[in-house]
């Protein structure tokens, strides 16, 4: 199971999500059509934005508690002191995307970010 961990800011655009997770997926080698869902935190998942781009890309958008975030902490390649402080994790992106990828899974990079975007693929077992 492939999926991609958005952190993005709020009213972010959905156009600038698709554009990120679109340039991760290339990044990485992935065909779109391979990608299973778009996880994020939990209050990230009613940003509008995030809800279009899920919608205009057909995924679920797969959602997490920080305390699920907080339980993959050790598998995470970056941290950002400005994500700790707000909610405690080191990386929404990062995290989202192995929690959602479920057992076994891992990174299969860093995070990128564009704007006000952030996006990492995992690719996991699922749940």
């Amino acid at each position: 199971m492939i999926v991609a961990g958005i952190g993005c800011g709020r009213g972010t655009p959905a156009a600038e999500i698709v554009a990120l997770v679109a340039a991760a997926l290339k990044q990485f080698g992935i065909a779109p059509g391979d990608l299973a869902a778009l996880a994020t935190e939990r209050t990230k998942a009613d940003e509008p934005g995030l809800a279009a781009a899920a919608q205009q890309m057909a995924l679920p958008l797969l959602r997490s508690s920080v305390e699920q975030l907080e339980r993959v902490a050790e598998k995470l390649l970056t941290h950002s002191a400005r994500v700790m402080q707000l909610t405690g994790t080191p990386s929404i992106a990062e995290a989202a995307a192995l929690v959602g990828a479920g057992r076994n899974a891992r990174l299969l990079g860093a995070r990128i970010s564009s704007g006000r975007v952030t996006c990492a693929i995992a690719e996991g077992e699922g749940t």
